[in-house]
């Protein structure tokens, strides 16, 4: 028996890291999360990975899927096309900590970024030759693999964790946000309390997919960021700090929950399945 019974409300995927996203209505696991999730990334001169921390404009590169290829979209420009089959030129780059063989996209993708973002960078594909894991201290034992994911393939938030935000928001006189600011890749519902997915341990979805919760994910500060107009704001971040203080990442504020794949590769996950969680001991 389980100890709750959810349903999948949404998926999204972020084809190029810390761009915006696409909603899905289904979508193939793979070992790295949804298919993909952060396949591609902009990168320095030196090859470190950009973000919104440093590049906000990026959050107005808006992607899509036609056919086998990715549509690049930003304000006031033709849109970049990028094929999906992988290809493209082998350098080094550095996301986090990490240092992996990415595979460089070329100079019409570097020249469209730099005129969409507003500063020198060049777009890479993650190589699936490569192998990332997620750090062995919180993946619970499992080898969880990643593209270009901060840190783990799959992060779980919820409709109630933000219905709760917003109603902290309106006390503080401020508008409601949307999920799109925290950019979680499952989003369920459901749950009675606000922040449940802290408590989870393991989900199982109705299509053979099962995730186990193993981390709460550290906020910075691209929650702060307008989606529609990629200006910085302080909120909802200042808000969060009113409540979100988390004693397990030693009191850094938090906002939903990483996971690893531990079933399923190879299937699917469908917005409308049932979820099946069992709590954390």
């Amino acid at each position: 028996m389980s100890d709750l019974s959810l349903r999948l409300h949404s998926l999204f995927t972020y084809p190029v890291k810390s761009c915006a996203g696409i909603a899905l209505q289904q979508a193939h696991l793979t070992a790295t999360g949804l298919e993909y999730d952060r396949a591609w990334m902009l990168v320095d001169a030196d090859g470190d990975f950009a973000s919104q921390r440093q590049w906000p404009r990026m959050q107005l590169i808006r992607p899509s899927f036609e056919g086998d290829t990715l549509l690049l979209h930003a304000p006031d420009m033709l849109p970049l096309a990028l094929p999906l089959e992988v290809q493209g030129t082998p350098r080094q780059v550095k996301v986090w900590d990490d240092e992996v063989t990415a595979l460089d996209q070329g100079d019409a993708a570097a020249n469209w970024f730099e005129a969409a973002v507003g500063t020198p960078l060049r777009l890479v594909r993650f190589d699936p030759a490569q192998r990332r894991l997620s750090q062995a201290k919180w993946s619970a034992g499992v080898e969880a693999e990643n593209a270009f994911s901060d840190g783990f393939p799959i992060l779980v938030a919820s409709t109630a964790s933000l219905a709760e935000l917003n109603a902290r928001l309106a006390s503080r006189g401020q508008p409601p946000v949307t999920l799109e600011r925290f950019r979680p890749n499952v989003v369920l519902d459901g749950l009675e309390d606000a922040n449940g997915e802290d408590f989870i341990d393991t989900l199982d979805f109705e299509g053979g997919v099962q995730l186990k919760l193993v981390k709460p994910c550290v906020r910075c500060s691209i929650p702060n960021v307008d989606p529609a107009t990629a200006e910085r704001g302080h909120e909802p971040g200042d808000t969060l700090a009113t409540y979100r203080a988390d004693a397990r990442m030693k009191g850094r504020i938090t906002f939903a929950m990483n996971a690893v794949i531990t079933a399923g590769v190879g299937a699917g996950l469908r917005v409308g399945e049932a979820v099946e969680a069992e709590l954390a001991v």
